[in-house]
């Protein structure tokens, strides 16, 4: 019962219906109810997979537009990307939550959720635990964000313009960010998607100084993937020929992301849960609120903008 359990959710998973908050909550159920089935196979698929999501997903974006919008605001993004980095990481030492789990939920809420956690994970050789609590935490947050974020916006009466900015700064995953820009307008979405592609190019130094500090291992891992990721990104920018097949790669990456999630979620128990603690949850939602608070505040003031 279980293996047939297991699998139907995985086929769901891969269907591209369903969203990825869904997955992990699908998987979470899994694993709070049943025994994963094939435990050493799925750790080694969901860190595959996970890295070639991250790969996909750059085929999605546009570096030109990127980098002409990350320019405007390269000194705020850089900025803000370091306070929140800083803060993240005092928050978890102080809380006493592991250092690991801690820069993943960090790099998460600062750069671009979950495509974040995706690629420093492998790198920090993070547990399955501490990365399903890291990316449920950033999914749960961003599916609030999705209903919150439009009315906040309306009741601070933020233009299109500022209202994608902060979405881009305060959400964190690009898809949420679409989302929550989409119900605001066009031009909030236009925005919120090409400041937030912007920050995502992040994950390039994150990550590079993330295997840096962990130096001191036996064995540094250089983040190969990120490489190609920067690669997918010019082949979408440079390479118009192969145009077509880029929707369809990209897609495969959130398909695939949302498959590793269900994955993850099925290999966490209540055990597991317990051993990790609470703590991280409580992080995330307090960097988050500071984030976006922050943010917002120095948007209507007009300290930010573009």
């Amino acid at each position: 019962m279980g293996k047939n359990t297991f699998f139907i959710g995985l086929v769901f998973a891969a269907s591209g219906f369903i969203s990825p908050p869904f997955a992990l909550a699908a998987g979470l159920l899994f694993g709070f109810t049943c025994v994963q089935p094939y435990p050493a196979e799925i750790k080694r698929f969901s860190k595959f997979l996970l890295q070639a999501s991250v790969v996909a997903l750059g085929f999605g974006m546009d570096l030109s537009e990127v980098i002409r919008v990350g320019r405007s605001g390269f000194v705020y993004t850089a900025i803000g990307i370091s306070a929140a980095m800083l803060l993240g990481l005092g928050l978890g030492r102080v809380m006493g939550i592991h250092p690991i789990a801690s820069l993943l939920i960090t790099s998460g809420t600062a750069i671009c959720g979950g495509s974040a956690i995706a690629a420093v994970a492998p790198i920090a050789e993070a547990s399955e635990e501490q990365m399903a609590v890291s990316l449920g935490t950033v999914f749960a947050l961003n599916s609030v964000a999705l209903f919150v974020f439009p009315s906040l916006g309306w009741m601070f009466h933020l233009t299109q313009t500022q209202f994608g900015l902060w979405s881009a700064l305060a959400i964190h995953d690009t898809s949420s960010v679409v989302g929550a820009t989409a119900k605001y307008g066009a031009v909030a979405l236009a925005v919120g998607t090409t400041v937030k592609l912007a920050r995502a190019l992040w994950i390039v130094p994150v990550s590079f100084g993330t295997a840096f500090a962990h130096k001191s291992k036996a064995r540094v891992r250089w983040p190969w993937f990120i490489l190609f990721f920067c690669l997918a990104a010019m082949a979408n920018s440079y390479l118009p020929a192969f145009g077509p097949a880029y929707p369809v790669l990209s897609k495969l990456g959130k398909i695939g992301l949302t498959v590793t999630l269900y994955l993850i979620g099925t290999g966490l128990s209540r055990q597991t849960l317990r051993q990790v603690g609470i703590k991280p949850l409580v992080q995330g939602l307090v960097l988050w609120a500071v984030v976006a608070i922050s943010s917002l505040a120095l948007i209507v003031t007009g300290w930010i903008h573009l």
